[in-house]
């Protein structure tokens, strides 16, 4: 029987991905490249620095992931501030799940921006859990973040559904043992 409901944020619950897309664009703009959208794929789900370390790898940028992800970070900041909308659906879900089950924000973004959306969207009340990327060693698809939310909800993983919009989440979900549904949109693969 399941007990709880984890939610990934970026691409499940904010249309976040093609704010991603644009700044990191812009970003490689700013060098005189050109990001490939392969690139961008290989990024999605995963640590906010390794993600950052792929693309500064397969661009030959001539900074480190560290600068170029203090880059972004100044630029998506704004973009979460000003720009975050709930996806479609997500309040149904929230009022339909709130009560019944353990709730969960199981994000491969930063603390900071996670708290930026539950906050402006005025849902952090509804979770139980508030996991970030920032808080684990390994992000997905390795299946850390997700055993650390199971663990800090008090729940075994196969008492635990995971939503999830890219590949390397929902590998994440399934390695640690949640039933994991994939929720694709226009960014997922």
């Amino acid at each position: 029987m399941f007990k709880a409901l984890i939610f990934d944020m970026d691409g499940l619950m904010i249309d976040s991905e093609r704010l991603y897309w644009q700044v990191e664009k812009n970003l490689a703009r700013s060098y005189r490249k050109v990001v490939k959208e392969e690139t961008l794929w290989k990024m999605m789900g995963r640590r906010p620095i390794e993600g950052m370390r792929i693309f500064v790898e397969d661009l030959k940028l001539p900074i480190s992931a560290e600068e170029a992800l203090a880059l972004r970070d100044a630029r998506m900041r704004e973009k979460y501030r000003d720009e975050s909308e709930a996806m479609p659906g997500l309040f149904h879900i929230l009022g339909t799940f709130y009560g019944k089950l353990k709730l969960a924000v199981c994000t491969g973004a930063q603390r900071e921006f996670m708290e930026i959306v539950v906050d402006r969207l005025k849902i952090r009340e509804k979770f139980d859990v508030l996991q970030a990327s920032d808080e684990i060693k390994r992000g997905k698809p390795d299946p850390e973040i997700y055993l650390r939310t199971c663990l800090r909800l008090g729940l075994e993983p196969k008492q635990c559904i995971v939503l999830e919009d890219s590949s390397n989440g929902a590998l994440a979900g399934k390695r640690a043992g949640c039933y994991t549904i994939g929720v694709p949109s226009e960014y997922s693969r």
